[in-house]
């Protein structure tokens, strides 16, 4: 097996003013919470959204795990719908002391370069900064971070600075090279 080198970027926004939020796309674009937990549905969004571009770390997960994480107070996955078609989504997880990551982000294949990304990255980080005032006990919102990697889309970091969020750190380290799993054994070529 070869490996390979995978950059990874840490960014992150200190204050809601930092939000540069991005318009709107054109059409019947709607973004709803998930509020049922529902493994069968993030793991569908998990696979469908990360399968080409190699998003493997929960492809093991079992239900339970599923379920577990989930469950987390604060855990929150907001989908974006197209036309009534899930489009992509976002993934929000508390680490306690007001942080919150945006866990996971992206757009299925067929709804990328649409202009939905954007949107989406923008209400999703919004909701990053409200989490507390839906869930009573967890701490206020004082920084929100995501990272990107090199295995990700070629607009993914630009995006994310074009929505406020600044660099803080930055690895390269060797990975194992895998096959594209995509949302199904076998759906996008090697």
């Amino acid at each position: 097996m070869t490996n390979i080198a995978v950059t990874t970027w840490s960014l992150e926004q200190t204050a809601p003013t930092d939000l540069l939020p991005a318009a709107a796309p054109d059409g019947d674009v709607r973004i709803v919470r998930s509020e049922v937990p529902s493994p069968e549905f993030s793991r569908f969004l998990y696979a469908s959204v990360g399968g080409d571009i190699r998003w493997t770390d929960r492809l093991g997960w079992t239900y339970a795990r599923w379920r577990e994480h989930l469950e987390r107070p604060g855990v929150e996955t907001w989908v974006a719908y197209d036309r009534g078609t899930p489009a992509g989504y976002v993934e929000l997880t508390p680490g306690g002391d007001g942080v919150v990551e945006i866990e996971y982000f992206g757009l299925l294949p067929a709804f990328r370069g649409r202009r939905i990304g954007g949107h989406l990255l923008s209400y999703g980080t919004a909701r990053a900064w409200d989490l507390a005032e839906r869930w009573p006990g967890l701490a206020a919102t004082k920084r929100v971070w995501l990272h990107t990697c090199s295995k990700d889309g070629e607009f993914a970091m630009d995006n994310y600075q074009r929505r406020g969020f600044r660099l803080f750190d930055t690895k390269v380290e060797e990975e194992p090279e895998v096959a594209t799993p995509g949302p199904w054994p076998g759906a996008f070529p090697a």
